[in-house]
């Protein structure tokens, strides 16, 4: 077993797409943490489904690796500003980060926010600026950049003075020395062995573990993980876990004790002070609980995290089409998967309603869209509001509204086109600035109801070219009402299936949601009318027969394709009074 001293446990934070999932490829590679069934893979740690499609990460992921006499336990983090809770609660488990910075793009907003997270907690960084290998690389300036950062987070002198590293984590290789590129990855491991210390904690005090993550194998039952705050942890010991007020919830025993290298499991009879280790054996501990010896009921502090800012209902499908494709259809089976995403993730909240349904309270329209997704493929049907911000009440009785730093990387041809609309949702402008190659780089910050929709927007009126990063701000006081952002809906007046035929009139009137031979309904929104007013509509309406038109002649109609949805394009363009139909393989949208 290895000694506290030689352990280190770290994690990797950044912003989306800026290499650490790639980096953390490579590491695991060079430490020989891969079997042969996982060599040549790449994202290894991106291991879901949606994360593999999407090329992001969804949930945090801890493994370990050795170099020399080390232990090095490194944990993979979101970089998306909507699953920053998994953020704040992994920071919890380690003593050291490497801060991930694209070579190109320097400091974003979420590299601000992961920054400031750290900070707050005293963990001691090392800079990594990735991608140096990028023509349009300017390490030096970017440097400079994250100092900057770091000034104005008021850091102490002694991150300050934080290490730097560059790399190229998609060529395998990292330095200390910009003009002095290496062939692995050595630096890396040597900074942190030398820079991050031991963890903490008392070897010989009663055992306690702080649930960071839940998981369930189909042999070994629920999982529990967390790091040893405290004592020693051995296969088979008596345990329990307490609430966060120290109340009793469970006693059990410690069954089985491992650790993943790569992605396997790597099972082990005893952890000592500062491991991260994954035990079961325990059913109703969840994150927040304290594990400790049948001794201790202290239990460990729980780092705050920050409050949801969007809510959505969500109910089980009651549409005319509904049970025509999914198979998990009742209230209950909702509920129970419903209160199973909240115990293992910290930053939704689920309150069951006295009518039907659930309000779900979530980071931003990817986290709640990413849940629905898992969902939909797990067979369930769903009927879901549109997204809606929490407000609060201020000192003096005002409301607040929740407000998002934004950040929007733009061609110089479509600046002026941005920012007439971006002064329709009431957004403050603090600096545009030249990026080079014709960019531009605008920094503001704006309610979050009026970005609810925007990303597609900006998509649609820069032809693709646009990015778009947001973070949390704060509550400030409300902006005042939005102007329509919207145009009217077409709706279906009846049931049946489309024609072709009604269709090509139809679409005349607007953007079509839908084909010939598509199911619709009264009320069903098949489409986006061209004015800023609902228009009710008949989509199965026939040709009538007569001597010279036959029925085959509708083989003849050309429909332009219809508009095909996404999960948060479809969450964001409902509004007042409507909701979204999702089932595992349709997506509808209809009057509430």
């Amino acid at each position: 077993m290895i000694t506290q001293k030689k352990i280190r446990n770290v994690a990797i934070i950044a912003h989306v797409d800026h290499g650490k999932t790639t980096l953390m490829d490579k590491l695991l590679k060079e430490s020989g943490a891969l079997g042969d069934k996982q060599f040549g893979h790449s994202r290894l740690m991106d291991a879901g489904d949606l994360e593999k499609e999407r090329g992001i990460t969804i949930l945090s992921k801890t493994t370990t690796l050795f170099w020399k006499d080390y232990q090095f336990n490194m944990i993979d983090t979101p970089g998306h500003a909507d699953f920053g809770g998994e953020v704040e609660r992994i920071l919890n488990m380690v003593d050291g980060v490497l801060l991930l910075v694209d070579a190109a793009e320097g400091p974003m907003p979420q590299t601000k926010y992961v920054l400031t997270k750290a900070l707050q907690q005293n963990i001691d960084p090392i800079v990594v600026i990735n991608k140096v290998d990028k023509p349009a690389q300017r390490a030096n300036e970017v440097s400079e950049d994250i100092f900057e950062l770091f000034m104005q987070l008021d850091a102490p002198d002694r991150h300050l003075d934080c290490p730097v590293l560059y790399a190229s984590a998609k060529n395998g290789w990292a330095t200390d020395d910009l003009d002095k590129q290496t062939d692995n990855m050595e630096v890396i491991f040597r900074t942190i062995a030398d820079y991050i210390p031991a963890p903490k904690g008392d070897t010989n005090a009663p055992l306690q573990m702080l649930v960071t993550m839940i998981d369930s194998d189909p042999f070994l039952g629920p999982i529990v993980t967390g790091r040893l705050h405290n004592g020693t942890l051995k296969e088979n010991q008596a345990i329990q876990a307490i609430t966060a007020d120290g109340k009793l919830l469970e006693q059990g025993r410690a069954t089985k004790l491992f650790f993943y290298q790569g992605m396997e499991k790597n099972f082990v009879t005893e952890a000592n002070t500062g491991s991260i280790i994954s035990l079961s054996g325990l059913s109703k501990a969840t994150v927040s609980h304290t594990i400790t010896s049948l001794n201790c009921q202290e239990p460990l502090p729980t780092p705050p995290i920050d409050p949801p800012t969007l809510t959505m209902h969500f109910s089980i499908n009651d549409s005319p089409l509904a049970g025509k494709d999914g198979d998990k259809m009742s209230s209950l089976f909702l509920r129970n998967r419903l209160m199973k995403e909240a115990a293992c993730n910290v930053s939704i909240d689920i309150t069951q309603m006295k009518g039907e349904g659930f309000q779900v309270a979530g980071r931003g329209e990817l986290q709640l869209g990413i849940l629905i997704e898992t969902m939909r493929r797990e067979g369930f049907e769903l009927s879901i509001s549109p997204p809606q911000v929490i407000y609060k009440k201020g000192e003096k009785g005002e409301q607040l509204e929740p407000i998002e730093n934004v950040q929007i990387d733009l061609e110089e041809a479509y600046l002026g086109k941005i920012m007439e609309k971006i002064s329709q949702k009431h957004a403050q402008v603090h600096d545009v600035s030249p990026l080079g190659y014709n960019r531009f780089r605008m920094q503001l910050d704006a309610p979050t109801r009026t970005l609810i929709g925007f990303n597609s927007q900006l998509l649609m009126h820069t032809r693709g070219t646009a990015t778009m990063h947001r973070t949390f701000k704060g509550y400030e006081k409300h902006r005042g009402p939005l102007h329509t952002i919207r145009n009217g809906a077409l709706t279906s007046m009846t049931k049946g299936k489309a024609t072709a035929y009604a269709l090509m009139s139809i679409e005349a009137r607007g953007t079509l949601f839908i084909s010939a031979g598509d199911e619709v309904y009264p009320g069903m929104i098949i489409g986006e009318h061209s004015r800023e007013n609902d228009l009710s509509v008949n989509p199965i309406k026939g040709k009538k027969l007569t001597n010279m038109r036959a029925a085959g002649s509708d083989k003849d109609v050309r429909l332009a394709p219809p508009r095909q949805m996404t999960v948060e394009e479809a969450l964001s363009f409902v509004r007042d009074g409507e909701k979204v139909e999702f089932t595992p393989n349709i997506i509808r949208l209809r009057k509430q």
